[in-house]
């Protein structure tokens, strides 16, 4: 039995195919948890700006007007349909006004060794893809105005 398995595992290649992996149709996203309501936003603006800290940081213009936090803190979790690619999208933004975006630029960034895949929209939102995997991106990073855009991931 035990040499089945290693025979198995021989079997397997040790190297991994580059695998396409394509920016999220952004009329197939969609949101998948609720804003805050308005009562939620008011009663954490009091406790995020009654600290001190914050009041005197003079770089720091969230706690300045309720405006300022709402802008900051009223976002949810958007998706791709498959699960893939996410990002917290201001709640003003609209379900039909993401649908017409399109993708227009793709980049890829390491961070704490995770591979960031992030597809840019024309609307200016973005949304990005977490991997392990090693990924590669056409020579400039744009994406094609007829086609997906499209990274290899291996």
């Amino acid at each position: 039995m035990r040499l089945l398995f290693a025979a198995l595992a021989l079997a397997v290649p040790l190297t991994a195919a580059a695998a396409p992996v394509a920016c999220p149709d952004a009329a197939t996203v969609k949101q998948v948890n609720a804003c805050p309501s308005m009562e939620e936003l008011k009663y954490t603006f009091d406790g995020y700006c009654g600290d001190n800290a914050r009041l005197y940081n003079p770089t720091d213009t969230t706690c300045e007007t309720f405006e300022n936090y709402r802008k900051l803190k009223d976002i949810a979790l958007w998706e791709s349909a498959d699960g893939e690619f996410a990002n917290y999208l201001s709640c003003d933004m609209a379900a039909a006004e993401m649908a017409k975006a399109r993708p227009v630029k793709i980049s890829v960034s390491q961070k704490k060794g995770l591979t960031l895949l992030r597809c840019d929209y024309s609307n200016g939102t973005y949304f990005v893809h977490r991997t392990r995997a090693t990924c590669t991106l056409p020579a400039e990073g744009a994406c094609p105005a007829d086609g997906p855009c499209v990274a290899q991931c291996e």
